[in-house]
């Protein structure tokens, strides 16, 4: 059962919320529409269910808001436009990626390959998809974690009759397994074809809440609009014509404008020279069709003979009657209406029910096996998320090939000349470059990390919630930090292995400070990927992040080397002894030596710059971004 009640959007300015107390309830084991025209404020409903946008109201999944769902992914299952995800990643890496998030087995993301039927393209990028396949995509990301609410923006939108067929018939199997089905369409046909219930709104307010049937009776069919100040004398002529020429004619009076009638079953020519016969002055005549006109209240029929042809609408009869033995399409009359056809009512006893205007539901869908278990709650389904994400492209690989590339082709002419020292030939660090490409590449991989959240946003609907998760950080930081320190790695020992190839060994001896260096190398590229990193996610674009990087060399680096100009008055001797009296604790002696080390590495005034530039990122990370109610 899902259950929004108050649904409020926030106010805009000058303009009324698109979205403006709205309630209603999906049913478990129906398909509910959400049917408006464009702007109703259908997806912004969406949004405010699923707490991608700010606003009042509540709703629950079955009994409990989203935030206190501790398994997300096991009850909501969201289709919100396409697939976000990166055009160069294939579909099975796609869905292995969004499981390692979902905490469900690898294995899960093969099964739904299968069941929604991309078992051909599974190695295809998404990209290449095409629309269809691409809602297909969408599909099975939202039945990873086999949910029990699918929640669905649109999802037949520009899809071929096959594939509309295909996908009610997958939402029909979830629903007809016990599940929930909210999806939104501006078509009211197909809500009346595919839907169990149909709520209408307008203008983010509800106007109606029925089921199919009704809304078919009631709401879907064509109708003309008449506003006259005599509105009573012109519903009576109509009845009584159309009962003198045994037509199915139903007038509706509007409780909110007594001048306003609406007429089903007639046309705008017979309702016009109906009010020339009768003296009727007529200030509005005009057709309607879809959920434009009011409901029916209180409609007052004109009686209809069992077994009598009679002439209705087309579109009326394809949506408002089952196809059975009691339609038969016949000749046209030649006093039919354009656009009209011959049926013959069915007596009582022969009525079809009142469900049975439904489209084909496309044949059995088949719905993917259920998880044995719970997902679980583990500090590694980030990093797992994190790993499939950087490395399921090739983004990763070719940064790392480019920077050994530009290490290698600048480390042989540097130490040609013989005025580079040998820490800046193993890093490839010329003094015309801010950072040497190892530290730039690390930068690079660090910003491409939340970048490419944000721009192709895997783990939810809409931009800017769950990628600033607290857990996401933190795999984030921690995948980073191996790539910086894998990358200076092997750029050392490509730099070191092409100068003994080029000049012999000599060229490249191990220096006798080598753990020191080693240290500093590796926090100038840690803190490099950790600049990027929180650069692109504060300001939400890769490109931000490579200019917190380059700025720690050239802006915050000459402003600490400024501050800390002149002599020193202080020192930090005896600083391991201090921090044993504070601390109560007592480590081994030797540790003070690489405790006084650190210190040394840290007061140097890059280092001071990057650490400098770290805690400001940081603080500008917690404060702009983090969500209470966000969580892994």
């Amino acid at each position: 059962m899902l259950q929004a009640i108050g649904l409020t959007s926030a106010p805009r300015r000058d303009l009324p919320p698109a979205v403006d107390d709205l309630t209603f309830e999906a049913p478990p084991g129906c398909v509910t529409a959400l049917l408006g025209a464009p702007g109703a404020g259908k997806t912004t409903a969406l949004r405010l269910m699923l707490e991608l946008e700010p606003g009042r109201g509540v709703t629950c999944f079955r009994g409990r808001p989203l935030h206190r769902i501790a398994h997300p992914a096991r009850e909501i299952g969201v289709l919100l436009g396409d697939v976000p995800g990166h055009p160069a990643r294939t579909v099975r890496g796609q869905l292995r990626m969004l499981c390692a998030a979902a905490g469900v087995p690898a294995s899960r993301a093969d099964e739904l390959i299968e069941v929604v039927g991309l078992g051909a393209l599974r190695d295809e990028g998404l990209g290449s998809l095409s629309l269809g396949m691409d809602r297909r995509l969408g599909l099975a990301s939202a039945l990873l974690g086999d949910p029990h609410t699918l929640v669905l923006d649109a999802p037949s939108a520009g899809l071929s009759p096959r594939e509309n067929s295909w996908l009610f018939g997958l939402l029909r199997a979830h629903a007809g397994h016990g599940g929930t089905v909210l999806y939104t369409t501006s078509d009211s046909k197909e809500a009346a074809r595919t839907a169990d219930r149909v709520v209408t709104i307008d203008r983010g307010r509800l106007v109606a809440d029925q089921d199919a049937a009704s809304f078919a009776r009631t709401r879907l069919r064509p109708r003309v609009a008449v506003r006259t100040p005599h509105a009573a004398r012109l519903a009576d002529a109509l009845n009584r014509e159309a009962r003198a020429g045994r037509r199915s004619v139903e007038v509706v009076t509007r409780e909110d404008a007594g001048s306003l009638l609406t007429v089903y079953g007639s046309s705008c020519p017979e309702i016009g020279e109906t009010a020339f016969r009768h003296g009727v002055l007529v200030h509005q005549l005009a057709d309607e069709i879809g959920d434009a006109g009011p409901a029916a209240a209180a409609p007052v029929p004109a009686p209809v003979i069992p077994g009598l042809a009679v002439t209705v609408p087309a579109a009326a009869t394809a949506l408002a009657t089952a196809p059975g033995p009691e339609v038969e399409e016949a000749a046209r009359h030649p006093e039919a209406a354009p656009g009209s056809e011959v049926v013959r009512v069915p007596g009582p006893a022969s009525a079809p029910e009142a469900g049975a205007a439904r489209a084909p539901r496309g044949g059995s869908v088949p719905l993917p096996p259920p998880l044995p278990s719970r997902p679980v709650r583990s500090p590694l389904r980030p990093v797992r998320y994190e790993l499939r994400r950087m490395f399921g492209v090739r983004s990763a690989p070719l940064i790392v090939a480019a920077v050994l590339v530009a290490s290698v082709a600048l480390a042989v002419p540097l130490a040609r000349t013989g005025a580079t020292p040998l820490p800046g030939l193993l890093a490839a660090w010329p003094a015309i470059l801010p950072l040497p490409p190892a530290a730039l590449g690390a930068g690079l991989l660090g910003a491409l990390s939340f970048g490419d959240e944000y721009r192709y946003p895997a783990l939810a609907g809409a931009r800017g919630t769950v990628p600033r998760r607290l857990g996401l950080l933190l795999a984030k930081l921690v995948v980073t930090a191996g790539a910086a320190l894998l990358l200076a790695s092997l750029s050392v020992l490509a730099d070191a292995g092409a100068l003994r190839l080029a000049y012999g060994a000599a060229a490249a001896p191990v220096p006798d400070n080598w753990i020191a260096l080693s240290a500093g190398w590796a926090g100038l590229a840690v803190g490099c990927a950790w600049a990027g990193l929180l650069g692109a996610g504060v300001f939400r674009i890769t490109i931000a992040g490579m200019a917190a990087v380059v700025a720690v060399p050239t802006l915050v680096g000459p402003l600490v080397q400024k501050a800390l100009a002149g002599p020193s008055v202080r020192s930090f001797v005896g600083l391991p002894d201090r921090l044993r009296e504070l601390t109560w604790l007592e480590w081994p002696r030797q540790a003070d030596h690489w405790l006084m080390a650190t210190v040394g590495l840290v007061a140097q005034p890059v280092a001071a710059a990057l650490a400098l530039s770290l805690s400001v990122l940081l603080c500008a990370y917690l404060l702009t971004g983090l969500r209470r109610r966000a969580r892994w």
